[in-house]
């Protein structure tokens, strides 16, 4: 059975980030993108990130400029854009799809282990989240819609939960 932990990504600044070097830690990740109308969201995942982040709680931003053609810009500008206008201090990977042929394997994993409405495998759209387990299981995953803010109860039980 296939965890979070035999994927690897590239972070936004193009090196390999083998995501078992989160073992043992809850994850929220999500795909995020520059100009839509859910990126002041970006706040509230880094408040998470900043609420829960001592406690074991990782949160992975992938920009994705499949829906909507949201994020254009290079890794570079979306990196900048992320850190000037939110603050973002958690960690950002380089854009990938999340759908398709060439959808990133997390994606496709993600999807799988937590089909959307109706049982969509797809993406529907930016700001779709994630939340990944002490080990390394999807827990739960929630529409581009909903807040961070209200993840905080679901995030603390699988903070709380043994590894």
């Amino acid at each position: 059975m296939k965890t979070v932990y035999d994927f690897e990504a590239l972070d936004i600044s193009g090196k390999p980030v083998k995501l078992d070097k989160f073992k043992g830690k809850a994850m929220l990740v999500v795909n995020t993108a520059s100009a839509c109308g859910f990126t002041p969201q970006f706040a509230g995942l880094e408040a998470l990130h900043k609420q829960f982040g001592d406690q074991g709680l990782v949160v992975l931003g992938f920009p994705c400029n499949q829906l909507g053609a949201q994020d254009k810009g290079s890794n570079d500008e979306i990196s900048s854009f992320c850190q000037l206008n939110y603050g973002v201090s958690f960690p950002m990977m380089g854009k990938i799809d999340v759908n398709g042929a060439e959808a990133h394997p997390l994606f496709r994993w993600l999807t799988a282990e937590a089909p959307g409405f109706l049982g969509s495998k797809a993406i529907k759209w930016n700001f779709t989240k994630f939340l990944i387990g002490k080990e390394g299981q999807v827990v739960k995953r929630y529409a581009p819609q909903d807040k961070p803010e209200g993840m905080a109860k679901d995030i603390a039980a699988a903070l709380a939960a043994s590894a």
